[in-house]
């Protein structure tokens, strides 16, 4: 299958992977900005944006579908969800990764026996059962969970709801097939074998995947520096910009 795939600027490539429930339009003026510098592909997942979905929908054929489509190494971005799928894609293809900035990335997004700085396993079963029931309101709830306690919530949130269908709506199996991703990936053991250089950023009120968590991945991977921007929840990159591409474009440019 072809993913939609939008492409700007000039120079070293770089691939922005969006999170649950989005699509790459998200991304807003970071992408600009990047593409001044970079040649920067904005991707919708599969049955995201302009993508159709895959079968089956597993973290693992995500990453074929990501790799098939590239030819050249890059550096990938991935946001939340999109993270997992970055960790994944250089673990299982080394080749195909330059360098991984991991925005508000956690190993494991659900709580286990000895990780508890994660979402209770409850929670994300709430989320599963309210999207069959209506999937628009439970994405709008995911949408406000993302951005509560950050500065500037409000602004940030009715700026995200009216670029959240910009693309199309979308895939209920993808909803679907993203939170059992969620629910049963747990990536911690693979981290020390990933060569790359990482970029992890985290906000510092994100309260979907937990500072510590983002600290613990910088921590565990052998060549990475964490970032934890304070004010910021879980969109670090829409709420405070310029300190994100400080950082970014730094790290990027080494």
């Amino acid at each position: 299958m072809s993913l939609h795939i939008e492409s700007q600027g000039s120079g070293e490539p770089l691939l922005l992977i969006h999170g649950w429930g989005m699509h790459g339009g998200m991304w807003g003026q970071v992408a600009e900005q990047l593409a001044l510098t970079h040649r920067v592909h904005l991707v919708d997942l599969p049955g995201h944006g302009g993508s159709a979905a895959c079968t089956p929908y597993e973290l693992d054929n995500l990453v074929q579908q990501l790799s098939e489509q590239f030819g050249e190494p890059l550096a990938v971005c991935g946001w939340s969800l999109g993270g997992q799928v970055a960790l994944r894609w250089a673990q299982l293809h080394p080749e195909q990764i330059k360098k991984l900035v991991l925005v508000a990335t956690t190993p494991c997004f659900v709580q286990q026996d000895d990780w508890s700085g994660a979402m209770a396993a409850e929670t994300l079963q709430d989320f599963a059962a309210s999207l069959m029931q209506n999937h628009a309101l439970t994405l709008k709830r995911f949408l406000a969970l993302q951005l509560r306690g950050s500065e500037n919530e409000r602004e940030l949130l009715l700026d995200l709801r009216a670029r959240l269908y910009a693309n199309g709506e979308p895939d209920i199996k993808a909803l679907q097939g993203g939170l059992d991703i969620l629910r049963d990936t747990d990536l911690r053991g693979q981290l020390k074998h990933l060569a790359q250089p990482a970029l992890v950023i985290a906000g510092g009120r994100d309260t979907l995947t937990p500072a510590a968590a983002s600290e613990y991945l910088a921590q565990t991977l052998p060549d990475a520096r964490f970032v934890k921007i304070e004010g910021a929840a879980h969109a670090p990159f829409l709420s405070h910009p310029q300190i994100f591409m400080q950082h970014m474009t730094s790290f990027l440019n080494e």
